[in-house]
């Protein structure tokens, strides 16, 4: 049974990017590992006076090319091995899109749904202390993931300010526009992942009208995706969330969905469209698959069911390893997860350079600078898979890879 372990998917990319570019040996040992790992305890006092104690990590994949950079994520499921492989391919990613950065995450072990506002922002601002010695605008520069957004970036912020003594909007991107946040970070990634798809369009030429999409995650990113393929002319026909799923094969419309969201908590029950299992979604026959929501969710047990002709990756490792070479097989395109969803990196680099700039961009500035990123990306990668024969995911891979053994080669290994 294919093992579904975060951190063997990611070692087991790497390590066929390693071969497919003959990457030097000791390099290839050295990137194999984290450059360092911190695991804190987050003591936090609830509403009722009782101290419940949680797990935080933040993990430092390589920080040869620049500062670190990666998000932080609040879910039950956080583990060690999660954090890590998501570090790792966030190395990969921002080496892939040419921004400075080093590959970082972060997370507790946390169901922060049945949190108070009050809960939550205590135990933010715990962990933000006990990682403080990792953070940093020149060392390490966190943001959003998964259950968090741009007013927790706010209290890591205020949190580190305090600290120092004084106002480092730097200290983290995807917060807030009045503390630093940038103009159009918090559409960003699927922004991003909605320029990959119309440039994958292009390569397969694909017009846009009346493409049909089905988005598994209606969070942040798979509701920016759909609201923004469907402004494109796209006819988005099913979406889920973790309450499951609701499918029109006419097409919806996403602006009323995130309404309905608002109002009632999760898309089900969505007028006018019919419910569907976040599995049955997977297998629908649409021309664009985005799996938005969480790891492992196309793998060997269900990927013959799997009949997108394209699948953009919005969500970090959706797909397994298995997974990905059957697909490969039956000529599927995969935007691979370290390329696709790589704008909200881009746009927290902006952010972070108009921090230390104190000079801000106006947001069709933003979008603009975005889209030259994210199309020069994707014409890179694909024409190395022209050029080798390889998959999406290999080249991408390879790509990221080679310009941090690079940065190796070039500043060597001291002492």
């Amino acid at each position: 049974m294919e093992s579904l372990n975060p951190w063997d998917a990611a070692l087991e990319y790497f390590d066929e990017a390693a071969a497919l570019m003959g990457l030097d040996t000791a390099i290839h040992q050295i990137l194999r590992q984290p450059k360092r790992s911190l695991i804190v305890s987050v003591p936090v006092r609830l509403d009722s006076g009782d101290v419940n104690v949680y797990t935080g990590y933040r993990v430092h994949h390589d920080v040869t090319r620049g500062p670190a950079k990666g998000g932080i994520r609040y879910h039950p499921d956080t583990t060690l091995d999660d954090v890590k492989a998501l570090a790792m391919a966030m190395t990969w990613k921002c080496a892939v899109v040419n921004v400075p950065y080093g590959g970082a995450k972060g997370g507790i072990r946390v169901d922060p749904h049945g949190m108070s506002r009050h809960e939550v922002e205590r135990m933010t601002r715990r962990y933000a202390s006990e990682i403080l010695p990792f953070i940093g605008p020149n060392r390490d520069i966190p943001a959003p993931d998964l259950n968090t957004d741009g007013q927790i970036m706010a209290w890591i912020m205020d949190t580190y300010s305090v600290n120092v003594g004084h106002s480092v909007p730097g200290v983290v991107t995807g917060k807030p526009v009045s503390i630093g946040g940038s103009e159009g970070r918090p559409e960003a990634t699927g922004r991003g992942v909605m320029y990959q798809i119309l440039s994958a369009f292009k390569t397969l030429g694909m017009g846009v009208d009346d493409v049909s999409v089905a988005v598994q995650g209606f969070g942040k990113v798979g509701s920016s995706v759909a609201k923004l393929l469907h402004d494109q002319g796209c006819r988005i026909i099913a979406v889920s969330d973790l309450s499951g799923g609701i499918h029109n094969e006419r097409g919806l419309d996403p602006e009323a969905v995130v309404r309905h969201v608002r109002e009632c908590g999760s898309v089900g029950g969505f007028p006018g469209a019919d419910p569907i299992a976040n599995a049955d979604l997977l297998a629908l026959d649409v021309d664009v698959l985005v799996p938005a929501a969480v790891e492992g969710v196309i793998n060997e047990s269900n990927v013959d069911r799997v009949r997108a002709r394209l699948i953009a990756e919005g969500a970090n490792g959706p797909t397994t390893p298995a997974a990905d070479r059957a697909l490969n097989d039956r000529k599927v395109l995969i935007v691979p997860d370290v390329m696709a969803n790589a704008g909200g990196v881009v746009v927290s680099y902006f952010e972070w350079v108009q921090d230390l700039q104190a000079f801000f961009w106006s947001e069709e500035e933003v979008n603009r600078r975005l889209r030259q990123i994210m199309e020069r990306a994707f014409l890179e990668v694909y024409g190395m898979t022209r050029e080798k024969g390889w998959t999406m995911r290999q080249a991408a891979t390879v790509l990221g890879v080679s310009r941090v053994a690079e940065a190796w080669r070039v500043r060597g290994l001291y002492p």
